[in-house]
């Protein structure tokens, strides 16, 4: 009987996730059918924020369900960037799908090597670790001039038509596109990932690190995995930005990128996708519009919004909308 029970209660749970995942893919294409018919003439807006959204996803993986403190996210970013730019750039190799394949393996070794160092440490060490990691990817790709072209960026990027029939042009269509079909396939891939056996052991090395010892598992294994494939996923993201816009430069790896994704991130929601991507819509079109309305007094507008919603709403706007939901359910239940 009790078995039979857990079955259905797994059946029920399998049913509602896709449920969910099928409603994230519907939100996902409403809003950026939306903003395609809304901001017909600034696709370059959007693409970037779909290259945002993709870095902070990445940057969810390891802080909201991992529990990393990191502050140097943009490095895994950047890496991608460069890796998918200089392919371009140096070598000739301008076939899209070819830079992306680059950018995600740029971004899986900067995870790599960025893992196995934050981890060495924990709590505030930690977050200096990332710090320092950050400063000193921004100042190899300052020095090595010669590959990334230093302070004056990485031009002479020329990305091909996607598959011989959809050209990259100035209005932005089909880098609008693209990233759109990216971003699916990796929300897609993370909402199952966030719901596996693996993704279940992330969450309990977050929560009781030596509960998981003393099962048998490694937590910093299953870190370091995650800190990998949070470099794919970041490296998607540079690989795109470096696609789009067909230039790269040391913003990308700028201490201010990692701060404002995490930024994001927490104003979305800690720990959730739907999170990750709602911070990052509402923080960049906030960011657009009251730069525009206000160019001298937008930071502290943006301040504001940031302050109200740690002190109000501190699991994140999503976050904290999705457990208002919950409890009226419950309460009418």
């Amino acid at each position: 009987m009790a078995l039979v029970m857990n079955s259905e209660n797994e059946r029920l749970q399998n049913r509602r996730g896709f449920s969910g995942d099928l409603a994230g893919l519907a939100v996902i294409i409403a809003i950026g059918t939306i903003g395609y018919f809304a901001f017909p003439d600034n696709l370059a807006l959007l693409t970037r924020m779909i290259t945002i959204a993709l870095l902070v996803l990445s940057l969810d993986l390891v802080t909201g369900y991992c529990g990393v403190a990191t502050l140097g996210h943009a490095a895994l970013f950047g890496s991608g960037a460069y890796a998918a730019g200089i392919l371009s750039a140096h070598y000739g190799i301008n076939d899209p799908l070819l830079m992306m394949l680059a950018g995600i393996a740029a971004g899986a070794i900067a995870g790599l090597l960025s893992g196995t160092i934050i981890l060495r440490a924990h709590g505030l060490p930690q977050l200096v670790l990332s710090i320092a990691l950050i400063h000193l990817f921004h100042e190899f790709a300052n020095k090595a001039s010669s590959w990334t072209g230093g302070s004056d960026g990485l031009s002479g990027i020329a990305p091909d038509p996607i598959f011989g029939l959809f050209e990259f042009d100035l209005y932005g269509q089909t880098a609008f596109f693209f990233g759109m079909a990216l971003l699916l396939v990796v929300f897609v891939l993370l909402r199952f990932l966030v719901r596996s056996p693996f993704g279940m052991l992330c969450r309990g090395v977050r929560q009781d690190p030596l509960r998981i010892r003393a099962m048998g598992g490694s937590p910093k294994a299953a870190l370091i995995r995650m800190y990998i494939i949070s470099g794919a996923v970041a490296g998607v993201g540079g690989a795109l930005n470096a696609i789009s816009t067909q230039v790269v430069g040391l913003d990308s790896l700028s201490f201010n990128q990692s701060a404002e994704a995490l930024v994001m991130l927490v104003l979305g929601g800690t720990g959730s996708l739907f999170g990750a991507l709602s911070g990052t819509v509402i923080f960049m079109l906030f960011e657009d519009y009251v730069s525009a309305a206000n160019p001298f007094h937008w930071l502290t507008m943006v301040g504001a919004l940031l302050i109200a919603v740690v002190l109000f709403a501190p699991k994140g706007l999503f976050g904290t909308a999705a457990a208002f939901v919950s409890r009226r359910k419950e309460a009418r239940a």
